[in-house]
């Protein structure tokens, strides 16, 4: 009997022989996708930052959003790629980078890896004072 493909998903079923010494299916590597690819991508970003001026990040908590919450502080009808918010009395300064706008306009996973190192560096440097090439001196700062 001979099976037909009705849905173009492809091939099905594991693309390698079973590994002749333990019997199990030979894994295959995958890279990490979506919020796993960007949250690799912030931590590769903060440690390179620490590195090269570890003052930066005192007091000062990273994180990201899907997108962000509220736009209606906004002035102009663009969206926000990241944002920085000052410390207040008990509570650390924050640094936001919004994860699907950044995605959004980045044309390949090289380019999504600079563009949230600039933009961390960027908001960093709005709230420390600290010039972009203290923050990290291998950054081109005409860079877009």
């Amino acid at each position: 009997m001979r099976r037909r493909e009705r849905h173009g998903r492809g091939l099905r079923g594991p693309l390698a022989a079973p590994n002749p010494i333990t019997g199990a299916p030979v894994p295959l590597r995958q890279h990490a996708r979506g919020v796993d690819f960007f949250a690799g991508a912030l931590r590769a970003s903060v440690a390179r930052t620490a590195r090269s001026c570890p003052r930066a990040l005192v007091g000062i908590d990273v994180g990201f959003e899907e997108v962000p919450s509220n736009l209606d502080g906004w002035a102009s009808a663009r969206v926000p790629l990241a944002a920085a918010v000052p410390a207040r009395p008990g509570h650390n300064g924050q640094v936001v980078l919004f994860r699907r706008p950044l995605e959004h306009r980045a044309s390949s996973r090289a380019d999504l890896r600079r563009l949230v190192h600039r933009a961390l560096l960027e908001q960093l440097s709005a709230l420390t004072g600290i010039g972009i090439e203290e923050l990290d001196p291998s950054v081109d700062p005409t860079e877009d």
